[in-house]
């Protein structure tokens, strides 16, 4: 009886010590895997790092509360909606067609479009102006 419980123990014994030589090798996996996964997110530069001025920083902070759940704003890949770096830098916007510059843009920020929301009831004029600001820096 008393041999049965010691093979026991040592049956145990190995196998956690088996467990332990394989966890640090799948936690390395894990951290590979989100270092690679991970390797295209970049620090968000501060706005003095990105030299806006007053009225394009406070329209930066419109586009994180309203744009940014959908658009990407430095980068072409969009997440719901297109992304939106160098969005004034074309001739036509990328969904509609429609020309790619501030009245065009503001129509859609107020009116919406198939999947986003219309925000005429939401900004302000100035707001729409300091966001537009924000998105000529993109």
């Amino acid at each position: 009886m008393q041999e049965e419980k010691k093979s026991l123990q040592q049956k145990r014994h190995r196998q956690r010590g088996r467990h332990r030589a394989v966890f640090p090798g799948a936690l390395a996996v894990l951290i590979g895997l989100a270092v690679l996964c991970g390797c295209d997110v970049e620090r968000r530069k501060s706005d003095a790092e990105l030299g806006l001025n007053p009225q394009q920083a406070a329209g930066r902070k419109i586009y994180d509360n309203y744009c940014d759940r959908c658009h990407e704003p430095y980068s072409t890949r969009g997440k719901k909606g297109p992304g939106l770096k160098g969005v004034f830098q074309k001739k036509y916007l990328p969904i509609s067609g429609l020309p790619a510059n501030d009245d065009r843009v503001t129509d859609i920020i107020r009116l919406g479009r198939k999947e986003m929301p219309g925000y005429s009831q939401t900004l302000s004029q100035q707001d729409l102006e300091d966001l537009l600001g924000y998105m000529h820096t993109l």
